[in-house]
């Protein structure tokens, strides 16, 4: 039996963990719930499945959620910071899923790797803020760390059973999202509701804007870097609208070996949860006979320059991709709120972006206040505009 912590609970990838954890009850027990508004949803989830912890945002959050259990209910209710981080390292759980959204992820994820837990881990900021901080700290406790998103998952599978000195390349593959075939001079035209319709797969709001920018590749590339131990420069987006091949790794002698599977993020989820096993989801296979061609092409660096401002980023690194995060929430939820459009997106994160001046071998503390200052930068430019 597995105990886990879910940070991120009523969120898409939360919702999938637990329909697994239903699934395989003899496998799998939640010992701890974290999510952040959704007290309804939450609460659900605590009947069913009995958690000993459950975290909201705040306090009254935390107020409205105790108002929805039964007086009977033995869950302990947290808020805040400090719940999620005790959420992460209650001693009961032996491993922690992180899919809570944005820089968030992090402070939780490093309170369980220092508590010893295996992470699996859907918050590709973690790794994009401190990558160097969190694979070393995870290296000394002897903590896994084992990917969750779709892509990252891929090539966890496809590296499998081979010897690191043999890979070559690492080839992520994109959707390319709703935009692919939209001229880019029409991008000033786009709205919210435009950008959260993906074509092929079903996220939270801010993943499916990051889609759409494909900041969101971006950010996997730099997340790719530190999970895997390869430089940048190895590292290869193709936009692949089908979304059969999840990402593909080649080796030195030519070979390429891909991972597919239907567009579902419950088999990258159940692998990291039952690692080294695979459980016996039944899922569809894509129908191969009639699916027709599978296509390629390389991303647009001009149309999509989110993908450009991540490269960049990622190459310099120290405290510029905590930087180009921090500011990419900030103009990812102004685009939300109809308060900038679709083109600024890019605008802004590279602005603040400019503005900073790097931090050389940052300590955690560097980081946090990159983050903190790149989100006061991004608000000042969006509210000068």
């Amino acid at each position: 039996m597995k105990n886990l912590s879910i940070l991120g609970s009523t969120g898409s990838i939360g919702r999938n963990a637990l329909k697994i954890v239903e699934m395989f009850p003899d496998r799998f027990a939640v010992k701890a719930l974290a999510a952040k508004k959704d007290t309804e949803l939450l609460a659900r989830q605590i009947e069913q499945f009995e958690p000993e912890i459950a975290v909201v945002f705040d306090e009254r959050c935390a107020f409205e959620l105790k108002s929805k259990l039964p007086a009977t209910s033995g869950v302990e209710v947290l808020y805040g910071k400090d719940g999620y981080i005790a959420a992460a390292a209650h001693d009961a759980v032996d491993m922690v899923l992180t899919a809570v959204v944005g820089a968030a992820g992090l402070m939780p994820t490093l309170a369980a790797i220092e508590a010893g837990k295996n992470i699996a881990l859907a918050n590709k900021e973690t790794l994009v803020m401190a990558g160097d901080i969190v694979i070393k700290r995870a290296v000394a406790k002897g903590v896994r760390i084992l990917p969750v998103d779709s892509e990252h998952s891929a090539i966890f599978q496809c590296i499998a059973g081979n010897r690191p000195q043999d890979l070559d390349r690492i080839i992520l593959t994109a959707s390319g999202g709703p935009f692919l075939k939209r001229p880019a001079n029409e991008f000033i035209k786009i709205e919210p509701e435009e950008a959260l319709n993906h074509p092929t797969w079903q996220m939270g709001k801010k993943v499916t804007i990051d889609s759409a920018t494909l900041m969101n590749k971006g950010l996997e590339v730099i997340e790719a870097k530190y999970l895997f131990g390869v430089s940048q420069d190895r590292i290869e987006v193709l936009i692949h609208p089908q979304s059969v091949i999840h990402s593909m790794v080649s080796y030195k002698d030519g070979a390429v070996m891909a991972q597919l599977g239907i567009p579902d993020m419950k088999g990258a989820i159940a692998y990291a949860m039952s690692y080294p096993q695979r459980l016996a989801l039944r899922q569809s296979l894509p129908d191969f006979a009639r699916m027709g061609a599978l296509t390629f092409e390389p991303p647009d660096l001009v149309k999509f320059p989110c993908l450009a401002l991540a490269y960049q980023a990622g190459k310099i690194g120290e405290t510029l991709p905590a930087v180009l995060n921090a500011a990419n929430e900030v103009a990812v939820q102004a685009f939300l709120k109809h308060r900038i459009s679709f083109v600024k997106i890019p605008e802004i994160i590279r602005e603040t972006m400019e503005r900073h001046t790097v931090v050389n071998d940052p300590s955690l503390d560097d980081i946090l206040e990159a983050d903190r200052w790149a989100r006061e930068q991004a608000e000042m430019i969006i509210s000068d505009n």
